[in-house]
């Protein structure tokens, strides 16, 4: 199970990720988590930064340690990490690394509901998501060697490598999905495409609906 955690914002994370390395005010650490891509690593809104930085001072997280004005802008505050900030980023990546947590990707929703397609149109679809994959796959492999070219330490790319296998992963199952449905050899296809055809549920699948349903 996850920690409970003061402040469980994934922001909160990212927000001490950027503050181990310096200390900043917020556009700067917004700025920061821009260019490292963070927000392509996990899901941010950026409208919630300043409330998540104050719950983080008001935890302890961080603490700022002065304000700054640069020119007519408006003064900013700086915050720095405190021992609890670190021993928080560390705990909550150990979390994160070392505990798995049963997540809900749209494309398994979509999966959960495939029967109320037509099974040509199911396959049609699953060809253009293939397709569509496998264009992010080309870009993405080109993107890494391109960061390994400049010798960026795969340290820094690990999520990346990560993002690439689990996407390589699906393709291949689509692909293996897609044999299957063309082939004819999917089973239960033929219920599947007489019940779009004939509006009739076939009376084995009424029944494992009544079987799974029941809550005797």
């Amino acid at each position: 199970m996850p920690k409970q955690r003061k402040v469980s914002n994934l922001l909160a994370l990212a927000v001490l990720s950027a503050l181990v390395q310096r200390p900043m005010h917020p556009y700067e650490i917004a700025t920061a988590l821009r260019g490292w891509g963070k927000d392509q690593d996990m899901e941010i809104k950026w409208g919630s930064l300043y409330t998540v930085v104050r719950n983080m001072d008001k935890h302890g997280l961080i603490e700022a340690v002065e304000s700054v004005r640069e020119g007519r802008r408006p003064e900013r505050t700086v915050y720095r990490i405190t021992d609890d900030g670190r021993a928080e980023l560390v705990d909550w990546a150990r979390e994160l690394v070392s505990t798995p947590v049963r997540e809900h990707p749209r494309f398994r929703a979509g999966l959960s509901v495939l029967a109320a397609l037509h099974p040509d149109e199911a396959t049609s679809l699953l060809r253009r998501r293939l397709d569509l994959l496998e264009d992010h796959l080309t870009a993405a492999r080109e993107e890494l060697a391109q960061y390994l070219r400049q010798n960026i330490p795969r340290l820094f790319l690990v999520e990346s490598e990560y993002d690439l296998a689990i996407q390589e992963a699906e393709a291949a199952w689509i692909r293996s999905l897609l044999a299957e449905l063309t082939s004819g050899a999917y089973p239960g296809l033929d219920a599947w495409r007489a019940f779009h055809e004939t509006g009739e549920i076939p009376a084995e699948l009424t029944e494992l609906a009544e079987r799974t349903s029941s809550t005797d």
